[in-house]
């Protein structure tokens, strides 16, 4: 998504935002923490990095149709037993929070709401 703000398609980012979010991770010396992550999963990635874990804490799954990995719903109810949402969106992509907020914004409180009192 962020390739095709650069080519004219802008999808939730515009040219001047790409260079803005960046200049924070410079300004704060942060964009080796943020790439963390990455860098230390890069062996895991080859080896069943989208294998079924089973993780038991609340979870909803938002899943991006330009992300790398769209997961299916079967995949997330067998790698979330405790999935309280599934939904999959017309449009998104890694940094969905940054590119689509009002989607984020949806999906976090469809999530939770069966969790607020």
């Amino acid at each position: 998504m962020i390739a095709r703000s650069f080519d004219g398609e802008p999808a939730g980012l515009t040219r001047d935002d790409v260079p803005f979010n960046i200049h924070w991770y410079w300004l704060t010396n942060t964009a080796i923490s943020s790439a963390r992550l990455y860098w230390e999963n890069r062996r895991v990635a080859k080896a069943g990095f989208f294998d079924a874990k089973g993780i038991t804490i609340p979870v909803g799954v938002s899943a991006n149709p330009s992300e790398i990995y769209t997961a299916p719903k079967s995949w997330a109810e067998r790698a979330f037993p405790k999935l309280l949402h599934y939904n999959r969106l017309p449009k998104g992509c890694h940094f969905m929070a940054w590119e689509q907020p009002g989607f984020f914004t949806d999906e976090v409180r469809a999530t939770f709401k069966s969790l607020r009192t």
